[in-house]
Protein backbone atom coordinates (compact mmCIF):
# COMPACT_ATOMS: atom_id res chain seq x y z
CA UNK A 1 0.00 0.00 0.00
CA UNK A 2 1.36 3.40 -0.97
CA UNK A 3 1.25 6.08 1.71
CA UNK A 4 -0.34 9.36 0.60
CA UNK A 5 1.85 11.46 2.91
CA UNK A 6 5.57 11.41 3.72
CA UNK A 7 7.63 12.42 6.73
CA UNK A 8 7.67 16.21 7.06
CA UNK A 9 4.39 16.80 5.16
CA UNK A 10 2.03 19.34 6.72
CA UNK A 11 -1.38 17.81 7.38
CA UNK A 12 -4.69 18.81 8.91
CA UNK A 13 -6.79 16.40 10.94
CA UNK A 14 -10.36 16.33 9.65
CA UNK A 15 -13.01 18.02 11.80
CA UNK A 16 -15.68 15.36 11.30
CA UNK A 17 -18.00 14.19 14.05
CA UNK A 18 -19.42 10.87 12.86
CA UNK A 19 -21.93 9.10 15.08
CA UNK A 20 -19.99 5.85 14.58
CA UNK A 21 -16.96 4.70 16.56
CA UNK A 22 -13.74 6.51 15.60
CA UNK A 23 -10.25 6.88 17.07
CA UNK A 24 -9.63 10.63 16.76
CA UNK A 25 -9.78 12.67 19.97
CA UNK A 26 -11.94 15.80 19.76
CA UNK A 27 -9.07 18.06 20.85
CA UNK A 28 -7.09 17.05 17.73
CA UNK A 29 -9.86 17.61 15.17
CA UNK A 30 -9.01 20.54 12.92
CA UNK A 31 -5.42 20.69 14.19
CA UNK A 32 -2.53 21.22 11.78
CA UNK A 33 0.79 19.49 12.25
CA UNK A 34 3.32 17.50 10.31
CA UNK A 35 3.96 13.84 9.67
CA UNK A 36 6.68 12.73 12.07
CA UNK A 37 6.58 9.12 10.88
CA UNK A 38 4.75 6.80 8.51
CA UNK A 39 3.94 3.77 10.69
CA UNK A 40 2.38 1.04 8.52
CA UNK A 41 -1.02 -0.05 7.15
CA UNK A 42 -3.64 -1.48 9.51
CA UNK A 43 -7.32 -2.35 9.51
CA UNK A 44 -9.73 0.56 9.81
CA UNK A 45 -10.77 0.89 13.46
CA UNK A 46 -14.25 2.13 12.49
CA UNK A 47 -14.87 -1.17 10.73
CA UNK A 48 -13.11 -3.42 13.24
CA UNK A 49 -15.06 -1.92 16.16
CA UNK A 50 -18.33 -3.28 14.75
CA UNK A 51 -17.05 -6.71 13.72
CA UNK A 52 -16.00 -5.77 10.17
CA UNK A 53 -12.87 -6.91 8.40
CA UNK A 54 -11.11 -3.53 8.60
CA UNK A 55 -10.64 -3.34 4.84
CA UNK A 56 -9.39 -1.56 2.97
CA UNK A 57 -6.29 -1.19 5.13
CA UNK A 58 -5.32 2.39 5.98
CA UNK A 59 -1.89 3.87 6.52
CA UNK A 60 -1.27 5.02 10.08
CA UNK A 61 0.83 8.16 10.66
CA UNK A 62 2.42 9.70 13.70
CA UNK A 63 1.52 13.39 13.49
CA UNK A 64 3.29 16.01 15.59
CA UNK A 65 1.16 18.92 16.85
CA UNK A 66 2.23 22.07 18.66
CA UNK A 67 0.58 22.08 22.09
CA UNK A 68 0.18 25.86 22.23
CA UNK A 69 -1.98 25.62 19.09
CA UNK A 70 -4.08 22.80 20.54
CA UNK A 71 -4.92 24.52 23.81
CA UNK A 72 -5.23 28.34 23.90
CA UNK A 73 -4.45 28.45 27.65
CA UNK A 74 -1.35 26.25 27.35
CA UNK A 75 1.39 27.64 29.62
CA UNK A 76 4.26 25.35 28.66
CA UNK A 77 7.12 26.08 26.32
CA UNK A 78 6.17 27.24 22.82
CA UNK A 79 8.21 24.35 21.37
CA UNK A 80 6.24 21.68 23.28
CA UNK A 81 4.63 19.13 20.98
CA UNK A 82 2.24 16.23 21.18
CA UNK A 83 2.56 13.18 18.92
CA UNK A 84 -0.63 11.38 17.96
CA UNK A 85 -1.23 8.44 15.66
CA UNK A 86 -3.90 9.11 13.04
CA UNK A 87 -5.15 7.02 10.13
CA UNK A 88 -4.82 8.39 6.62
CA UNK A 89 -8.55 8.72 5.96
CA UNK A 90 -8.63 11.38 8.71
CA UNK A 91 -5.86 13.52 7.18
CA UNK A 92 -5.95 16.30 4.61
CA UNK A 93 -3.01 18.01 2.90
CA UNK A 94 -2.23 21.42 4.41
CA UNK A 95 -0.21 23.93 2.40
Amino acid sequence: MMARFSEGDRVKISRRYPAAHHRVPNYAKGAVGYVERVCDAFGQPESLAVGGDGKPLQTLYRVRLNQSLLWPDYRGETEDTLDIEIFEHWLEAEE
